[in-house]
């Protein structure tokens, strides 16, 4: 479709996007541009195959001059781009084979609530804390900023707080209710998460979200704030609870890490670790594997004993806790996911079919 215009051509795309309720638009070389419905990628076939004068053009519209030197330094480049005020993306242009591709992320405009996005209300409990680390884990692509977002707002409409977001690029806006709010953008308002972080003990916050902690830097200093009055939210890219008490800990050189099993016994609060599975009916549920801690888990960290913490989570549901494999199974009772969809997602596929018997 080379006679349309790149910037009505991505006004096209997105509105696609929104209509089709699509989470995700692939721009790539060779390729018509791409969808993501409920987790399947679907080719728009009406739309020409798309040159590397087509994405380079497309990517100059929604580019401004920061994010395309950033692309240019350094290869890829992260920022938002607000579509005629009817929807925000998160956006990723990078270089493959010499070509730009871009992936777009759609962000809803409307900060749903944890009823609204199924998931268990146990975890508005995490809000009421003063001070703490709490950590929602998984992989890219399931609902992790979300679940967080509704967290935030939580905060937002019913505590008098100061809550400071760090984000690469900011994704949900929040309207200020009861609390003050600011967004701040990782190198656009500050050079760094960690940076930003350590900026928080002089700003008066009562509450953090950091919108990854991918570094030493960034986590030593999330964990100090968590000890020091401050409420953290932030996530990981792993799969558990014990992988990310694991990951945290290992961060660090050797010579400090009991220390730090000390300082994450006695400052983290919780991890959920989020998956979306595809439901038989069409869409996707939120399954989560909650930990709470407790003396038990604070012990285990505190020893390095990580791997004895799925065993406390299954047997402290009295406590609001559960495995992911309690979930799943739970879904598949309550018919909106189907058992093999579900198996490819358990932990234990043994555990998760005994469960269901």
């Amino acid at each position: 479709m080379p006679s349309i215009h790149p910037e009505q051509r991505i006004k096209n795309l997105l509105l696609i996007v929104a209509q089709q309720n699509a989470s995700d638009l692939h721009l790539v070389v060779g390729r018509h541009p791409t969808i993501r419905v409920d987790g399947r990628l679907i080719p728009l076939e009406q739309d020409g195959l798309l040159t590397p004068a087509d994405t380079k053009a497309m990517g100059e519209v929604i580019m401004n001059e920061e994010s395309q030197k950033k692309l240019m330094d350094s290869g890829q480049a992260d920022f938002s781009y607000s579509f005629e005020e009817k929807a925000r993306f998160r956006v990723n242009a990078f270089f493959q084979q010499g070509n730009l591709s871009i992936a777009f992320r759609l962000i809803p405009r409307e900060i749903r609530t944890l009823e609204q996005l199924n998931v268990p209300e146990v975890l508005y409990d995490f809000t009421k804390y003063s001070q703490g680390l709490f950590l929602v884990v998984g992989p890219v692509g399931h609902g992790k900023s979300t679940t967080l977002a509704a967290l935030i707002n939580q905060i937002n409409h019913n505590q008098e707080k100061h809550i400071i977001t760090i984000e690469d690029p900011i994704e949900y806006i929040y309207e200020q209710d009861k609390c003050i709010i600011n967004q701040r953008e990782v190198f656009q308002d500050s050079k760094s998460f960690a940076t930003a972080l350590k900026a928080v003990f002089r700003e008066d916050a009562n509450v953090v979200l950091v919108g990854e902690m991918r570094d030493l830097e960034t986590i030593s200093t999330a964990i100090t704030a968590a000890e020091t009055g401050h409420l953290i939210f932030a996530t990981l890219h792993t799969n558990d609870s014990p992988q990310t008490i694991d990951r945290i800990i290992d961060v660090f050189p050797a010579n400090q890490q009991n220390q730090v099993r000390m300082q994450l016994a006695s400052s983290l609060l919780g991890v959920v670790s989020q998956r979306l599975i595809p439901k038989i009916d069409g869409g996707r549920v939120p399954a989560l594997e909650i930990m709470m801690k407790n003396h038990a888990i604070e012990n285990l960290i505190r020893e390095g004993k990580t791997y004895q913490i799925d065993n406390v989570i299954e047997t402290s549901s009295d406590q609001g806790m559960i495995s992911m494999d309690k979930a799943l199974a739970e879904l598949v009772r309550r018919g909106l996911v189907g058992v093999d969809i579900a198996m490819a997602y358990a932990k234990d596929p043994k555990n998760f079919q005994n469960i269901l018997q």
